[in-house]
């Protein structure tokens, strides 16, 4: 039986669901069915499925008591979106069930939770009490409560996000933390079982007053590295980094259990557009590593509240080592989106270039010559909401959005990657763009929200030329 909790939760999501406005909504994305979408929680391949649970709020579009989403895939493509799986109510997780992950417990898909409950008013991060949760299931749909398995150390109040894996028949959870200086840190547990839990080491820790909390950690070995994933918060901009509220990156360095983690490499940023936080990863089915992000930022615009539905994530996309560089392009299962393919002329482009009067879900690539590309700027232009281009004089990549409903532009860029050419993959939704540089170098994923009949997707060129080496306009579907 549904505890009653949940079944107000799904009764209150189908009727926010029955009035759910579509302009914004994604074609190719996963989105909550209605109400509010954040981090996503339990990645995981298990019983021939890919699941993909997440904070949800599923009475209105905006952030509210933590529920958590759940929707399953036999692609990592195409979404079915399946019961609430968790809601608040107990003793220990009453005011939210806070991010965590799944892991396969010799058969049983089991969920490692935060229990969260303000101390104090609601939303008053002063006074919190957060407790490490269990839940399980023999459906992998319907969950039920094992309660609280780890408790938080002594002076240790901000305590949550875990992300447990087994290795060397050992089970290790990092959780993210908040010191009693406002420092952020990751802390390292070793467990028996999932219910039995030892305290290893802090296993990295920002330094005093760079940032006061470390959210949602990960911790995972790719190529020749092990990665410490994280979403810092408190960070300074510095020149062109770090601009967005919060970040999200990675640390890169050796360890084998027992050991303390040698970081080889400073902080670095995963996604550079404005629109990235809280990535999880989970092994493919093949053993590859893949990542999904919430493809939104704390306090951004969010046109769609207005139809009743608030975020979505990111495409799935593998990780890999290139030289030594963490690197990211989409799952080759995107390709199941294709429908219909159009060549883009390679030549000399001078001004505006159309490629659709109406864009709707659309996978462009697109290689530039940037040794014989002389214009001032030259990219991509998706009616008035957002450009995609190369700066000759910054020589750097732009990606600029701009939002008609409170008037509001910004742009996030890297710096134009050496070499002769330039290749971009841009995935294209209702109202979002993910844009991959040179099979992975780097990453730009932004929410845009262009208006009715105002979708027009074009090539420019300003004050000069630029020439395309080749290109290909995709349909999706």
């Amino acid at each position: 039986m549904m505890k009653q909790q949940l079944l107000d939760a799904q009764s209150a999501l189908e009727q926010l669901r029955s009035r759910r406005g579509d302009e914004f909504y994604p074609d190719f994305h996963l989105a909550p069915p209605a109400g509010w979408m954040n981090d996503p929680n339990g990645l995981i391949y298990f019983n021939g499925y890919y699941h993909a649970f997440y904070q949800h709020h599923p009475v209105n579009a905006d952030w509210g008591p933590m529920h958590w989403g759940h929707a399953t895939s036999k692609d990592m493509i195409r979404w079915h979106h399946e019961l609430i799986a968790l809601a608040p109510g107990e003793e220990y997780d009453r005011d939210g069930c806070f991010s965590g992950c799944a892991v396969d417990d010799n058969g049983v898909l089991s969920l490692i939770y935060t229990g969260h409950v303000w101390l104090g008013d609601e939303g008053d991060d002063s006074a919190i009490r957060e407790v490490q949760c269990l839940a399980t299931t023999t459906d992998g749909i319907h969950f039920r409560k094992q309660g609280v398995v780890l408790t938080p150390p002594d002076g240790i109040m901000h305590f949550r996000d875990p992300k447990v894996w087994r290795e060397d028949n050992i089970w290790w959870m990092v959780l993210g933390a908040r010191d009693a200086s406002d420092t952020g840190q990751v802390l390292l547990y070793r467990g028996t079982s999932l219910r039995d839990w030892q305290f290893d080491r802090v296993l990295a820790h920002a330094d005093y007053g760079d940032s006061y909390m470390w959210e949602c950690p990960d911790f995972f070995r790719c190529g020749k590295h092990h990665y410490l994933m994280f979403s810092p918060q408190g960070m300074q901009p510095d020149g062109y980094q770090y601009r967005n509220r919060f970040q999200s990156g990675t640390l890169r360095g050796h360890w084998q259990p027992g050991t303390v983690f040698a970081q080889t490499q400073k902080f670095q940023e995963l996604d550079h557009g404005h629109d990235f936080y809280a990535p999880q990863s989970f092994t493919a089915q093949d053993g590859r590593r893949i990542i999904m992000a919430w493809m939104d930022m704390w306090e951004s615009p969010m046109p769609s509240k207005q139809e009743g539905w608030a975020g979505c994530m990111t495409l799935p996309r593998e990780l890999f080592e290139r030289d030594g560089r963490l690197c990211q392009r989409p799952v080759r299962e995107t390709a199941l989106l294709r429908r219909e393919s159009t060549p883009v002329t390679s030549g000399i482009l001078h001004g505006k270039k159309v490629l659709a009067e109406n864009c709707g879900a659309t996978e462009l690539e697109i290689i530039w010559n940037t040794a014989e590309s002389h214009a001032e700027c030259y990219g991509i232009r998706l009616g008035n909401a957002m450009e995609l281009y190369a700066d000759n004089q910054q020589k750097r990549l732009i990606l600029w959005r701009y939002n008609p409903g409170d008037n509001s532009n910004s742009y996030r860029s890297i710096a134009l990657p050496a070499g002769e050419q330039l290749t971009l993959r841009v995935f294209i939704d209702r109202s979002s763009a993910e844009v991959f540089v040179n099979d992975g170098d780097a990453t730009l994923s932004s929410r845009i929200y262009p208006q009715p009949g105002a979708r027009e997707l074009a090539l420019f060129a300003d004050a000069g030329s630029a020439v395309i080496s080749a290109g290909t306009l995709r349909k999706l579907g």
